[in-house]
Parts: C-alpha cells; sequence; structure tokens
C-alpha cells in the first residue's frame, strides 16, 4: 500500500469512529403516541418548543424517533417495544394508553407521559407527589372533568331529560368515566345512555343509536375520538345534536361546547420534562404535573345553527366564544 493512500485510510478509519460517536452524543427521544401526526400537529409543535426552552432543537442538538399509532392502541406494545429495542434515552409517551403500553415495555429508561387517565389506578406511577420507578408525565384530569361537562351541557340544554355519553371501551379510563357520569347524573335526575365506540364504523353507528334516545351528547375523553374529531363533530351536526368535547380542538372545528386543559399548553410542558430529564433529572423524584386551569368554549355559530340560545351566565363564564 503505498504511502498516501495509507495516510487516507488511517484519516478515515480514524474519523468514522468520531463521526459515529458525535451521532450517538446526540440524545434520542422516542415519542410515541396513539392518534396520528395530523390530528396532533399543533400539540407536536408545542413539545417542540418546550424542548426549545431548554436547547434541545430537533436535527441540532436532540433527534426524535417517532411511533404513531393512529388510534389502533393494539399497535401501541410493539411500537413501545421498538423505541426501547432502539436504544432511547427518553419516551415521551402522549396518552394514557402510551404510557401504559411504555411502562409495559421498560423499567429502566424514562418516560414522560401526558393523558386524562389517573396515573395511579393504572399503575403508571405510586403515588402524584412521588412517582417512583421511571415514569412521571402531565395528568390532564379528562376523565375527572366529565360531570362538569354534564353540568354545562345541562345548563345549555335544560329540557334534554337523557343524555348520552359516547366512550370507547378500549381505553383504560372507559369505566371510571362511565360510574363518574352516571354518579353526576343522577344527582341531577337526568337519564345516560351509554354508547360505545371503538372504530371509524362504530361511530357511524353509535349516532344511528343515540340521535334518537338523547337530547344531548357528552363525548368522552379517548385519544381515538380526537384522531376522528371533524367525523364526530360532522355527525353531530347531521344529527342536530348538542353536544361538549373535551378540549377546544372540537369547539374550533364546530363542535358546541368543550371543557377542559388546554392541550398545547401540556404538550409544551412535556417538552419541558424531557428536556429536564435528559440534563439528568430523575422522574422518580418529578412529582406529576396537573393543570391548574380549564377552558371553556362555546361555538355561537354551531348554537345558532342548531337553535339553541346560550343563556348570558354560559357566555359569562366562558373563556372564549366562537362567532
Amino acid at each position: 500500500m503505498r504511502r498516501r493512500e495509507l495516510i487516507l485510510f488511517s484519516s478515515a478509519a480514524f474519523a468514522w469512529p468520531l463521526a459515529a460517536r458525535a451521532q450517538k452524543a446526540m440524545p434520542v427521544i422516542g415519542y410515541l403516541s396513539s392518534a396520528s401526526p395530523q390530528a396532533t400537529a399543533s400539540s407536536v409543535a408545542a413539545f417542540h418548543k418546550g424542548l426549545g426552552e431548554a436547547g434541545y432543537v430537533e436535527g441540532e442538538t436532540v433527534r426524535i424517533e417517532y411511533r404513531w399509532a393512529e388510534g389502533n392502541y393494539d399497535r401501541l406494545p410493539a411500537m413501545a417495544a421498538d423505541l426501547v429495542a432502539y436504544g432511547v434515552d427518553v419516551i415521551a409517551a402522549v396518552s394514557g394508553p402510551s404510557g401504559i403500553a411504555a411502562k409495559r415495555a421498560t423499567t429502566t429508561i424514562p418516560i414522560v407521559f401526558t393523558g386524562g387517565i389517573d396515573p395511579v389506578a393504572t399503575g403508571l406511577v405510586a403515588s402524584l407527589a412521588r412517582p417512583g420507578g421511571n415514569v412521571t408525565g402531565i395528568n390532564f384530569l379528562f376523565v375527572d372533568m366529565h360531570p362538569k361537562r354534564l353540568e354545562l351541557i345541562c345548563e345549555l340544554v335544560p329540557q334534554a331529560r337523557v343524555i348520552a355519553l359516547l366512550v370507547n371501551p378500549s381505553f383504560p379510563g372507559a369505566e371510571r368515566t362511565i360510574e363518574a357520569v352516571q354518579e353526576a347524573a343522577r344527582a341531577r335526575g337526568v337519564k345516560v345512555v351509554i354508547v360505545k365506540a371503538h372504530s371509524e364504523g362504530d361511530i357511524d353507528a353509535a349516532f344511528e343509536t343515540l340521535a334518537d334516545q338523547a337530547g344531548a351528547l357528552i363525548v368522552g375523553s379517548d385519544p381515538f375520538f380526537g384522531s376522528q374529531r371533524e367525523k364526530l363533530v360532522a355527525l353531530a351536526s347531521r344529527h342536530s345534536l348538542p353536544a361538549i368535547y373535551t378540549d377546544r380542538g372540537f369547539a374550533e372545528a364546530g363542535g358546541l361546547l368543550s371543557y377542559g386543559a388546554n392541550l398545547s399548553v401540556t404538550a409544551r410542558q412535556a417538552g419541558i420534562l424531557v428536556a429536564k430529564i435528559l440534563k439528568g433529572a430523575k422522574p422518580s423524584e418529578m412529582p406529576v404535573e396537573q393543570p391548574t386551569k380549564f377552558e371553556f368554549v362555546i361555538n355561537l355559530k354551531t348554537a345558532k345553527a342548531l337553535g339553541l340560545t346560550v343563556p348570558q351566565s354560559l357566555l359569562a363564564r366562558a373563556d372564549e366564544v366562537i362567532e
């Protein structure tokens, strides 16, 4: 081998490990979502914003491996296992089902979940104040807010004596949602009809069933329903059914009412928590966070289309009125 070729070969051999080490030195986040990228674009942008506030920019100082279940929860265990095998440094588990799948896949890789289910009851953490283990995150209390949603829809549609509750039986918080709404309904003297759906076809069938039975609708908290936002809003409009949803995205898409945490705010906070872990914080010592503010949004245009007059008492409490 000529001397020049030897020098070039030696230089290349020396440079390759350096490049590999540099690539490996960039932390990798596993982003596990039970929804689709289209349905959660604003939340992903907010997550990036939270990371960016700590100096982590995708493609420059951090890499992100995305896995999207597209509303099919059965895909989550394999996707979580794939991220673990990939060797990510931390997993951002977006939704309660994603958090559960990630927790079952690893007890060592840090996990930051965002979801509306009870993280203690589902075994994600030992307690809110001291999570223990490898999981922490944000519980935005979507399930716990359903009694308030019942109150709001009943105030807008007082003549409705039967309220339909749409739940996904595959969602971990479904039973708790049913119990909470039934208890609140008994206290108000109204009847609740439970309708279940965990696929697009189920949603169409559910509306055919509930349209003739109920005077109003509560759409349960579930990432699958979030991925079907436009379909749910369109069906409620087609069947002239007043409905209340879990987050402002539904109201912005034409839904009548929404009440819940701002998902962009929680996603940004999740990015901040992930950044803290990348800088050395331990999830076992990071209390699970909960929102302190919930948004009430009224779509006045939809109310008028349904022939509803929104009481001034509701308008005064709304955080936003869409006209």
